[in-house]
């Protein structure tokens, strides 16, 4: 699909783009990093830290304890993706708390911009998930904190149920992106990490190898994802263009975020949200603290600040609000069930069991899949 520029600048005048919209958006124009606040109408910054984060998470909902205390918001900064945040940092931009996700935050410890973080100054720490608290890439090689959870969702299958086969509705596998009867009406995420996820679960591959393929395993995940290219009608940055093609019809199944399901059945669009056999893919987003070297800030105010966005008041917010799941665990108790089941999050302690993690890749073999997705896209 080619990039809007109309429907971008209605969204983003009427606040209604999410940070995944916005960054696909300057993608398509040019533009990468913004470093100043950008779609906020917040009180002055206070407390002396500057958070830097996805767009869209200047959001007061998140810190109603910090604003209570301090007068007023943070400052915050945007980055597009953690990679360009990391790049940002390492020239010199000296932040004080970042938004990484668990599965790239260790390239930030590697790169050594962060520090460990004491979780018993964290009030509401003991709240959170406990299959959140020790996650793999959450700490450091001497055993310390450097993330903290505090979004999370999952990546499956939206589908058209009045256009799909009922057999592939009642045995959900990710292998539906890859069924040839629906050639033409398949769309998937542009992102090599989530493409090749997808793929070698298809393949029967465990967590562990999706996440760190031999030479051998990424041949065959991208072979499957050539073999899907000519079925694909897209490879989307934006998820909202996925959502306009299921609407439409002209795409019967995407690789899609939970809210996807909420925004089509509001709607009216007859859609379902997969659990698939070969599990369903589970992000996380969180805090991490920048060191000495590479932050600035007041370390006290920066603990506030994460603890206000650890709260129940924080998590009711992003659960009704955003459609994500939270990190504490109470938040979920005032949702009620049926919201929390259309959003794919009523069950989340068996999700954090059965579901597959995004972990931190390899920095050679993050590279190996960038080139060979570049590769499958261009048709080789």
């Amino acid at each position: 699909m080619k990039f809007n520029v109309n429907s971008f600048k209605e969204k983003l005048i009427n606040g209604d783009m999410s940070r995944r919209e916005f960054t696909a958006g300057l993608a398509a124009v040019g533009l990468t990093t913004v470093t100043t606040p950008f779609m906020s109408g917040q009180a002055k910054a206070a407390g002396d830290v500057n958070y830097f984060t996805w767009s869209g998470y200047d959001d007061e909902g998140f810190f109603t304890d910090y604003m209570a205390k301090y007068g007023g918001m943070p400052d915050t900064s945007f980055f597009g993706s953690e990679d360009e945040g990391l790049a940002k940092v390492r020239s010199g931009f000296k932040p004080t708390v970042g938004h990484p996700c668990v599965d790239t935050v260790g390239r930030w410890d590697r790169s050594g911009i962060v520090k460990g973080i004491d979780t018993s100054r964290l009030s509401n720490y003991a709240d959170v998930w406990p299959g959140l608290k020790d996650m793999p890439g959450d700490s450091n090689a001497a055993g310390e904190k450097i993330f903290i959870p505090f979004d999370w969702g999952n990546s499956s299958v939206i589908v058209r149920t009045d256009l799909v086969d009922a057999a592939d509705l009642e045995d959900p596998s990710w292998s539906i992106l890859f069924n040839e009867k629906y050639a033409g009406r398949i769309a998937m995420y542009n992102a090599p990490v989530g493409a090749f996820a997808v793929a070698g679960l298809t393949l029967g591959m465990s967590p562990k190898e999706v996440f760190n393929p031999t030479d051998d395993q990424i041949a065959a995940m991208k072979a499957l994802l050539a073999k899907q290219n000519p079925m694909v009608r897209f490879y989307w940055d934006a998820q909202s263009d996925a959502e306009q093609a299921i609407a439409s019809g002209e795409v019967v199944a995407s690789y899609a975020w939970n809210e996807a399901k909420v925004h089509l059945q509001d709607q009216g669009i007859p859609v379902e949200y997969l659990n698939p056999k070969e599990g369903i893919l589970c992000w996380v987003c969180g805090m991490a603290m920048f060191n000495d070297e590479y932050g600035s800030g007041n370390e006290d105010a920066a603990y506030d600040m994460i603890n206000s966005m650890l709260s129940k008041e924080s998590g009711e917010y992003m659960i009704n609000e955003w459609g994500y799941g939270h990190s504490n665990q109470t938040s979920f108790n005032s949702t009620t069930a049926a919201a929390l089941d259309n959003l794919g999050l009523a069950s989340p302690d068996d999700l954090f069991a059965q579901g597959v993690f995004f972990e931190d890749v390899p920095d050679d073999v993050n590279a190996k899949l960038q080139g060979a997705f570049d590769e499958v896209k261009a048709g080789f």
